[in-house]
């Protein structure tokens, strides 16, 4: 996302102007609720709740409209100065705080009340989702996880097995069996592997793990799991922190591991590859990568390649822990039909709905347990096992990213640090710095 241009037009909004809102239209017969994603697959997987929401509420029709997520935040600003925003959308929680502190979201929790609506349907998300005042602004619309993908191939060539690849252990020191396994899956061009005498780290013709230096000020995809294995927590307080920790010494010797994969030759170097995870075990020039979960339907489908799929590592007393992006769905404060608009956003938080929805389209997972469930039966008969992440869910395993202040300027101001950290720009002092200009940006 262009988050430096989306944060320069939000910050030009005042609380809330007073125009003649627009949000849904009242056409003949009814009123039309328009709602807004980035994301064309869940355009796509939503509208086939339509048929059956409209049916049960004949007076209401719903437009689902859909922006590439390089515009979307755009146009929504500029919706909201022009009093023309949809009457809901998806949000992501980067932009909550600047969206809620100006006026533009609509406290639901009257909504709640009156319709008797039971958060308790959700498995996680919904704390994330209160603002500072207390008040609940959105509904979970899903989320997202990382896990760890394989080529079958590869793994079986190095002597390993699926179950090798199922509980990975790690911890700074020595790396647990994880690096045991990326050292033995890496090959020179020689043949030699990396766990052997001899392995010539400049000459690498198969890397054991793809690229785990990251620009990601989150480590969602990366990190982010590993440093959850030492307890190291994130931010100071789970929701509304005060900032990052990234001067914690158990981060710092994450940041250090991570870093050293490269260095040693068992990993890319940050920015070797332009392509993306699909193509590089594809290639066979990776044999492992940490990858989100929007890439599990995409590998499933690499031609003449079987693709495996290993939750991330663990501590070793057995600790699994990682951060998951959670979307939420909003109703814009501006909206002249706000009961037909919870309506339809509530119907989306219903386990009718998210089933159906995810079950159409498995790139994006449903925030309700047991519609998650029913999409990780309903893919395993597709030949999709999407276990891995339903378990995560079921153990508890995963924490939301965190919603804080001046979220569109914490990435902008923080994510090229840590990307001349992996390209050996800056040591380990960069790190205590961060954390105090991680609590600057909060602090506004």
């Amino acid at each position: 996302m262009r988050t430096r241009k989306i944060a320069a037009a939000a910050a030009g909004l005042t609380a809330l102007l007073t125009l003649t809102a627009c949000g849904g239209s009242a056409e003949s017969g009814g009123i039309t609720v328009n709602w807004w994603t980035w994301s064309p697959d869940q355009t796509a997987a939503y509208n086939t709740c339509i048929p059956a929401f409209e049916k049960a509420n004949p007076n209401i029709k719903v437009k689902i409209t859909q922006y590439n997520v390089s515009d979307y935040f755009t146009k929504l600003t500029s919706g909201f100065v022009a009093r023309d925003a949809p009457d809901a959308f998806q949000n992501s929680v980067t932009f909550f705080q600047s969206y809620a502190s100006q006026g533009q979201l609509l406290a639901i929790d009257d909504l709640i009340k009156k319709s008797n609506y039971d958060l308790g349907v959700f498995a996680g998300g919904v704390d994330l989702w209160k603002f500072t005042d207390g008040k609940q602004y959105a509904l979970p619309l899903d989320w997202a996880a990382s896990a760890l993908y394989y080529n079958k191939a590869l793994v079986t060539k190095a002597g390993l097995t699926d179950k090798d690849l199922q509980n990975l252990t790690w911890d700074p020191a020595d790396g647990g069996s994880f690096l045991s396994v990326v050292k033995r899956l890496t090959v020179d061009k020689k043949g030699v592997r990396g766990d052997e005498p001899g392995f010539d780290k400049d000459n690498v013709a198969v890397y054991g793990i793809g690229a785990m230096a990251s620009d990601d000020n989150l480590g969602q995809t990366t990190w982010g799991s590993f440093a959850a294995t030492t307890g190291f927590q994130l931010t100071d307080k789970p929701n509304w922190p005060g900032q990052f920790n990234y001067g914690d010494k158990r981060f710092i010797a994450t940041m250090d591991f991570m870093r050293k994969l490269s260095d040693d030759g068992y990993a890319p170097d940050l920015g070797q590859f332009t392509t993306g995870n699909a193509d590089q075990i594809g290639s066979g020039s990776v044999a492992l990568v940490a990858g989100g979960s929007w890439d599990a339907a995409a590998l499933a489908k690499l031609p003449g390649l079987k693709v495996g799929i290993a939750p991330v590592v663990k501590s070793p007393e057995g600790t699994r822990s990682l951060i998951s992006n959670m979307n939420g769905n909003n109703i814009w404060s501006g909206t002249p039909h706000p009961e037909q608009t919870w309506k339809w956003v509530s119907y989306m938080g219903s386990k009718e709905c998210q089933t159906t929805a995810a079950a159409f389209n498995a790139s994006f997972f449903p925030s309700i347990a047991a519609s998650m469930q029913a999409l990780v039966d309903s893919s395993a008969k597709n030949g999709l096992d999407l276990s891995v992440f339903g378990e995560y869910q079921a153990k508890g395993e995963l924490f939301p990213a965190p919603a804080y202040n001046n979220g569109a300027a914490m990435e902008s101001k923080i994510r090229p640090q840590f990307e001349a950290f992996f390209l050996h720009q800056a040591n380990e002092e960069l790190w205590p710095a961060l954390q105090k200009q991680t609590a600057q940006i909060i602090s506004g």
